[in-house]
């Protein structure tokens, strides 16, 4: 039986996920991480993106993280995210129409959105359509 840690996934508004893992993969203000049970401790701030968890028995889950913090303590790992969703909750189509308004007001140098605002939310988007392509890739579609 592989080692595991128990992991905890909590946004904003509610608890997303609490259980027993064997491997987290997020994305932090640096990159790419992907975290064991025996890690040494780490705090990080977390970038829009996938959260893949492989849990106790091997099944893998994938989540979507809006942005936060991430933890890693000897016993246990806490994603605190602004918003978390299942990453089969995530609708592509409104990812795909935000990400267009975003790239257009980006593009619109008189429009009332500020540049930085639609950059936040062109980032969003981006993450969000990105993890539903891990997904699909996932299941082999």
């Amino acid at each position: 039986m592989a080692m595991t840690v128990h992991c905890d996934i909590v946004s904003a508004e509610e608890e997303i996920f609490s259980g027993l893992i064997e491997f987290v993969s997020v994305t932090g203000s640096l990159g790419d991480l992907g975290i064991y049970p025996g890690h040494a401790p780490l705090l990080t701030e977390l970038k829009p993106g996938p959260v893949e968890l492989r849990k106790q028995g091997g099944e893998q889950d994938i989540f979507y993280v809006s942005g936060g913090f991430f933890e890693v303590q000897a016993h246990k790992i806490s994603i605190l995210a602004d918003t978390a969703l299942r990453a089969t909750d995530l609708n592509e189509a409104s990812a795909q129409e935000a990400q267009k308004h975003a790239e257009q007001a980006m593009a619109d140098q008189s429009s009332e959105m500020d540049y930085s605002r639609a950059a936040a939310q062109l980032a969003e988007a981006t993450a969000q359509l990105r993890t539903l392509q891990q997904i699909r890739s996932k299941l082999g579609r």
